[in-house]
C-alpha cells in the first residue's frame, strides 16, 4: 500500500511539471491542471473574484490579482508555489505593467478608478478616478503612456504616466474591452464587446481610423507570437478569431463554446489554451489545424488563464485527478 502511494504520489507530481492556473473568478480559487494529461489536479483557495494575472518584469512571479480582498497574490513563475502576498492594492480587476517595469498600473471596475504604482515598490504614484468601468489596458512602447478602456461609458482614456495625467479621452462605441498597442507604437487596437467588432485607433489622438467585423461579443487579444497576427475571443458567438494586423482582416476562426474568454500559448507554439466562462472549462486548440483537441474541467466562471514555464512544483500534489478531459462539457 506504501508502494502504491508512493506511485500515485510521484505521478501527480510528474504532472505538476507541465502546470497550467486556471482563475476561477466565481468560486475565489484557481485550478492547477496538467498541460500533456489535460487534467485538473486540484484546486487551491484565492481571496475572492480572481479575475486577471500578469508576469512580473523579471519573469520570476505570477501576480494574481483578488478584487474584492483587494490584493496581488504572488506565484512562482516556474513552480506555482505561493510566495507572498501584496495587500492594499484596491480592487484590482485588470494589472499590467509598462514596457520598462517603471510603472504597475491597475483598472479599479467596480470603483471606477485608475492606479498607478512605482513598478519597483508599489508605491501609489496617483489614483484617477474614471466613471464607465475601467477594464482593459495597453501601453506604448516608450512606456510613457497607458491606455485603459471604459466598459461602461464606451470610451478608451490615454494617461501620461510620468505625470498621471489624462492625455485624451475618446469614445469609440459600445463597451470596449481588450486593447493591444501594435508593434508599430501607432496603432491602438480596442475589441467593441457590444458592436461585434474591433477598431483600430491613432493612439497619439484617439481617433478611430479603421474598423473590422469580427463575431458577436469580440472581448480579448492575444499574441500569436509573429508580431503580426493577434487572437480575438468573440464571447457571444463562442469563437476565437484570428487576426491579421497588416491587412485588417479575419483569417482563421475556431469555435469554442461557452463564452471564450481569456487565452495563453503553450512554450512551444503549437496549443492555445481558452477559458470557456461559461462551461467551467479551459478549452485547448490546435493552432496549426486551428481545432479544438481538448477540454479540461475547472472551477466556475474560470478567467484568466497562465501556463508555467518551468519545470517542477511546489504546489502539494493530490492523491488522484479531479476530473479527466474531454471536450463534452458540463453545461453549468
Amino acid at each position: 500500500m506504501i508502494a502504491a502511494l508512493a506511485v500515485g504520489m510521484g505521478a501527480a507530481t510528474a504532472a505538476q511539471a507541465d502546470g497550467v492556473i486556471i482563475l476561477n473568478s466565481e468560486e475565489a480559487s484557481y485550478s492547477i491542471v496538467s498541460r500533456t494529461a489535460r487534467t485538473e489536479l486540484g484546486r487551491q483557495p484565492l481571496g475572492r473574484e480572481p479575475h486577471h494575472m500578469i508576469v512580473t518584469p523579471d519573469g520570476k512571479e505570477i501576480l494574481i490579482a483578488s478584487t474584492v480582498t483587494n490584493e496581488l497574490v504572488a506565484l512562482d513563475a516556474k513552480t506555482g508555489e505561493k510566495k507572498r502576498v501584496v495587500r492594499d492594492i484596491i480592487d484590482p480587476y485588470q494589472l499590467g505593467y509598462s514596457p520598462n517595469g517603471a510603472w504597475f498600473v491597475t483598472a479599479a471596475y467596480r470603483l471606477d478608478h485608475i492606479d498607478v504604482y512605482h513598478g519597483d515598490s508599489f508605491k501609489l504614484a496617483s489614483r484617477i478616478f474614471m466613471d464607465g468601468m475601467p477594464s482593459h489596458m495597453a501601453f506604448d512602447a516608450e512606456s510613457k503612456t497607458v491606455f485603459v478602456t471604459l466598459q461602461q461609458s464606451g470610451r478608451v482614456t490615454a494617461i501620461d504616466l510620468g505625470t498621471q495625467l489624462i492625455k485624451w479621452n475618446a469614445e469609440i462605441g459600445k463597451a470596449p474591452a481588450g486593447a493591444v498597442m501594435l508593434p508599430d507604437n501607432k496603432r491602438l487596437l480596442v475589441a467593441l464587446t457590444g458592436e461585434d467588432a474591433i477598431v483600430t485607433m491613432d493612439a497619439s489622438n484617439g481617433a478611430v481610423i479603421g474598423r473590422l467585423q469580427t463575431g458577436r461579443g469580440a472581448h480579448n487579444f492575444w499574441p500569436k507570437g509573429d508580431g503580426r497576427h493577434w487572437f480575438l475571443s468573440n464571447r457571444v458567438e463562442g469563437t476565437v478569431s484570428l487576426i491579421d494586423t497588416a491587412e485588417m482582416k479575419v483569417v482563421g476562426s475556431v469555435r469554442i463554446p461557452g463564452g471564450p474568454d481569456c487565452m495563453d500559448i503553450t512554450p512551444d507554439g503549437k496549443e492555445l489554451w481558452v477559458t470557456q466562462r461559461f462551461l467551467r472549462r479551459v478549452a485547448i486548440v490546435d493552432i496549426a489545424q486551428m481545432k479544438v483537441i481538448g477540454s479540461v474541467h475547472v472551477g466556475k466562471s474560470p478567467h484568466g488563464v497562465f501556463i508555467l514555464r518551468g519545470t517542477g512544483s511546489g504546489l502539494p500534489p493530490p492523491p488522484s485527478p479531479l476530473r479527466a478531459a474531454s471536450i463534452e462539457g458540463d453545461r453549468k
